[in-house]
């Protein structure tokens, strides 16, 4: 026999065999099994046996040798109390191996009609007893275990449909990357951007569903890493003209990756803010602490970002102890009207200037949410009240309207 191994999901399989067993212990047989029909092998996927079998789990056999091929292909009928009396089953070679004296056998149809393969019992001795009743009993799990089965496959059709998609994305080059510019509060004067990813070719799709796909799909680090490395080249020429700031997202698993700190190199360190993301629990900090540290020796920044919603426990700050805390947006929306709002940022605020970190908020959109943020003393300010994410031109040029700004501002003091 050959070795066939499909990838189960844990429920699919524990269900399954939970079928198996609850019918060949009520009909009173020796083994149930789940045989799938690949290639023009019988695949056992799923054995459910009191005692140890010769059938195991992945084992294959021609299906023109099988019992399966035969009740499928109509040359043994589905119900056989015993099998010597049946030309067919009595010269197949397995009738005497394993040995079977009784049999029963219904294929699992498919919603789009296609055979998936048999759902089967049998006995070692003939069984006089079974009976047309016990047939449809058997033809009413394999309908339950072709749903299932149904739904295994439509979860794996999406899971290639959006490995395919994001493969595509990364084969083209993408994420394409655009950068929204960061303000002081003081003067309100640009001291650099953070890249942000976008994918152009379906924009109805979210940022968080493209990076929530490739994780699912096992691409999550190589897109961060390319995300990554887009935004680096693309705002080099900047760098050539401006001593300005740059945020990098990276969640931990990207940064504890190979080749993290290879797509680093070459880039002015000092003007690197890297912003840990989080959308998973990390249990031990040890490695990211060390990780970020090597960063921070080279010069790195370190911020939290989206501090106040989601996986951003103060927990997560107190472990890190970054040197910029990002306030998220959630916070900052209606915060000159929400009491709420405004004690749990100036609270955060506190917090920042006690532990000697920056604050910068995300998500400015009116004037009285930035007359707020002033008050409070918040270092740092983005969102589209002072400047939309977009290409490094538009970021050139509010850089060079923010050096102008600031030159006014010298000549007046």
């Amino acid at each position: 026999m050959q070795r066939h191994d499909m990838p189960q999901s844990v429920d699919g399989f524990l269900d399954i065999r939970a079928m198996l067993r609850l019918v060949r212990q009520n009909l009173g047989l020796d083994i149930a099994f789940i045989g799938e029909f690949v290639g023009g092998r019988r695949v056992f996927r799923h054995v459910d046996a009191d005692a140890p079998v010769l059938l195991r789990e992945g084992d294959s056999d021609p299906l023109e040798e099988t019992y399966c091929g035969g009740v499928v292909a109509g040359r043994l009928p589905e119900l056989m109390p015993d099998t010597a009396r049946v030309a067919e089953a009595a010269r197949l070679p397995v009738t005497r191996t394993l040995p079977i004296g009784s049999h029963l056998s219904v294929p699992i149809r498919l919603s789009n009609g296609m055979v998936y393969g048999t759902f089967c019992c049998f006995g070692h001795a003939p069984d006089h007893s079974l009976n047309q009743r016990d047939l449809a009993v058997m033809r009413t799990f394999a309908g339950l275990v072709a749903q299932r089965v149904d739904r295994d496959l439509q979860a794996e059709s999406l899971l290639a449909a959006k490995r395919a998609r994001i493969r595509r994305l990364l084969d083209d080059g993408g994420p394409t990357i655009v950068f929204q510019p960061v303000f002081l509060m003081d003067g309100l004067v640009p001291v650099g951007a953070e890249a942000l990813s976008r994918f152009p070719a379906d924009p109805h799709r979210s940022v968080e569903t493209w990076f929530t796909d490739a994780a699912e799909v096992g691409l999550q680090i190589e897109m961060e890493h390319r995300a990554i490395a887009n935004a680096l080249d693309a705002y080099a020429p900047v760098w050539a003209r401006h001593r300005v700031q740059l945020g990098l997202n990276a969640s931990p698993a990207a940064i504890l990756a190979p080749g993290f700190l290879d797509l680093l190199a070459g880039t002015p360190a000092d003007r690197l803010v890297l912003e840990v993301t989080e959308h998973e629990r990390i249990d031990d900090y040890a490695d990211l602490l060390a990780a970020l540290g090597c960063l921070r020796e080279r010069g790195v920044r370190i911020a939290i970002d989206d501090v106040g919603a989601g996986y951003s426990s103060m927990s997560r700050v107190v472990a890190i102890r970054p040197d910029i805390i990002k306030l998220d947006r959630e916070i900052v929306r209606g915060l000159d009207t929400d009491l709420m709002r405004q004690a749990l940022a100036r609270a955060l605020v506190d917090f920042a200037e006690r532990c000697g970190c920056k604050v910068v908020a995300e998500g400015v959109e009116t004037p009285g949410e930035l007359a707020v943020l002033s008050e409070l003393k918040v270092q740092g300010l983005q969102g589209y009240l002072l400047g939309r994410p977009a290409g490094v031109d538009a970021m050139e040029r509010v850089l060079a309207q923010g050096a102008r700004r600031f030159e006014a501002m010298a000549d007046a003091g």
